[in-house]
């Protein structure tokens, strides 16, 4: 057994793909979750790996379309009236973000990681044994309207997609959705070199299965405190009890703010809370190898898994606590019927933070406080594409060898 010890707070994807790069590079490792793994921003993922999304939402076109993107205006934003103690403060922070040069600077650092981001899947799920869950096999996106096909196409020439491209979808692929669809696109993209998850419950539970195999561990439990003593940290369950390690890692989404908060500076992190529907379907229902659809005029995304379709939507900026909203499961239930979707025997609704920072970068990095502690969270809506690489940078920082990206952007010193 290894000398090495680490201790991975947050059995999300991000966690369980750092803890197995841990394990595979020689610590001896373990990993803390409160055992509920529906609380998860991965649980409640579309599964599409987006690596044409390169360009953090921080921008000045963001800002000038925000209006007519709110939800009260029929749009995917939420500004909750009684969470504006949150949004409010974020959103400030996130204009600061948008000027040009700090969106240049956003999206060239993201890059780097989106570009990366298959690749590192593709090596994760063959080190697992399960290179069929990572579909690589692109996405479609579709308009219903000839004016809002138009200028989404429009919008997507010149765009640099990184890894990702994009063509027109040809007249059989229309074809197909228009089909399944109830005759409903009359326009469509196909991009390529995107992909997406088969089955996350699968992927996540073979992931945990070769962890163990390789000696690693689990503890149900959940950390409520980071001990900082002579710039060394401990984690403190809530029952009293403190754990060390020689490599903390700090991936517990929306809870790392709490840990990590009067640690490191400046942690403005806010819950952007997603909701969807899933409905189990038989094989027969919606085609297998159909990849996920994106509908432009709608602002969701509509997943086929190995046994179920889940349709993603809203951007809800709000507090984990805050009730939640049934108006928005409604109005995806009504998407839904509006296109066909299969119901299945019935459809069950889901809600969960995707933990956001004010710039849309994730922060990955090491503690200026603590020289055992490290962190990955904040993955705002690119947990799913971005846990493989994550994992890769953890298990090279932990082991003090150069990582592949160059991780200044990332460091939470860019708060302040």
């Amino acid at each position: 057994m290894s000398s090495k010890t680490a201790l991975v707070i947050g059995g999300g994807i991000i966690g369980a793909a750092s803890a197995w790069h841990l394990q595979r590079a020689g610590f001896s490792t373990t990993i803390v979750d409160p055992g509920d793994p529906t609380k998860a921003a991965s649980f409640g993922n579309a599964g599409h790996l987006a690596t044409e999304q390169i360009e953090p939402l921080p921008s000045i076109k963001t800002l000038l379309s925000l209006p007519r993107r709110l939800f009260v205006a029929g749009g995917p934003v939420a500004l909750p009236p009684r969470d504006i103690g949150t949004w409010l403060p974020f959103g400030l922070r996130l204009i600061a973000a948008s000027i040009p040069a700090r969106f240049e600077a956003g999206a060239h650092a993201l890059k780097s990681l989106i570009t990366r981001a298959l690749p590192a899947w593709h090596r994760l799920a063959g080190d697992v044994g399960a290179p069929d869950l990572i579909r690589e096999h692109g996405h479609f996106c579709v308009w219903e309207t000839p004016a809002t096909a138009a200028a989404g196409q429009q919008a997507l020439r010149g765009v640099d997609l990184g890894y990702a491209s994009v063509r027109d979808s040809t007249t059989e692929e229309l074809a197909l959705l228009r089909a399944r669809l109830s005759g409903r696109p009359v326009g469509a993209v196909r991009f390529s070199n995107t992909g997406q998850v088969v089955d996350i419950p699968a992927l996540r539970a073979r992931i945990a299965d070769v962890f163990r195999a390789a000696g690693g561990t689990n503890r149900t439990g959940s950390v409520v405190q980071l001990a900082i003593d002579s710039g060394r940290a401990r984690a403190v369950f809530v029952d009293g009890v403190a754990l060390d390690a020689d490599r903390i890692i700090v991936a517990s989404g929306i809870g790392s703010h709490g840990l990590l908060r009067g640690i490191d500076g400046p942690v403005p992190l806010i819950a952007e809370r997603g909701y969807h529907i899933d409905a189990a379907i038989d094989v027969g229902e919606w085609p297998h190898d159909l990849p996920p659809v994106a509908f432009g005029d709608r602002s969701v995304i509509v997943t086929r898994f190995a046994k179920s379709l889940r349709m993603t939507g809203f951007t809800e900026f709000s507090q984990v606590s805050s009730p939640y909203d049934p108006r928005k499961w409604t109005r995806l239930e009504r998407h839904a019927d509006e296109l066909g979707l299969p119901k299945g025997p019935g459809r069950t609704r889901w809600i969960g933070p995707r933990p956001t920072l004010p710039d849309y970068l994730p922060a990955i990095g090491r503690s200026r406080a603590a020289g055992n502690l490290f962190y990955a969270f904040g993955h705002q809506h690119l947990g799913m594409t971005l846990a493989a690489i994550t994992g890769e940078l953890i298990a090279a920082l932990a082991s003090e060898t150069p990582p592949s990206v160059p991780l200044a952007p990332f460091d939470l010193k860019r708060f302040g």
